[in-house]
């Protein structure tokens, strides 16, 4: 039988060139997609931390960990999302119930 709704994490790392207020705009923009598709749950800003390797040159990231619930179809349309996203660049969705 099909799950109704799994459990998800996603964790995005925003340009930290956006400024405070860009920064914020975004972080509201998924926020509210999350919850117009599924059950928001805890979102943990973890703010400016310097990055493993850099991305197109730039050396800090500012991150990102929001936990939601929802259908398995929004994940992929969230991952879309998220990769056109000029503010974002790089971001992970994983299933926590696997």
């Amino acid at each position: 039988m099909a799950k109704l709704n799994a459990n998800y994490e996603v964790v995005i790392i925003f340009k930290p060139d956006l400024g405070e207020e860009a920064t914020a705009a975004a972080v509201e923009k998924f926020k509210a997609l999350v919850a117009a598709n599924g059950t928001l749950g805890e979102v943990d800003e973890w703010g400016k931390r310097r990055l493993a390797y850099p991305i197109n040159d730039l050396n800090e990231g500012y991150y990102v960990l929001m936990t939601f619930s929802s259908a398995p179809a929004f994940p992929a349309e969230l991952d879309r999302v998220l990769k056109i996203t000029d503010s974002v660049m790089r971001s992970m969705i994983v299933c926590k119930d696997e």
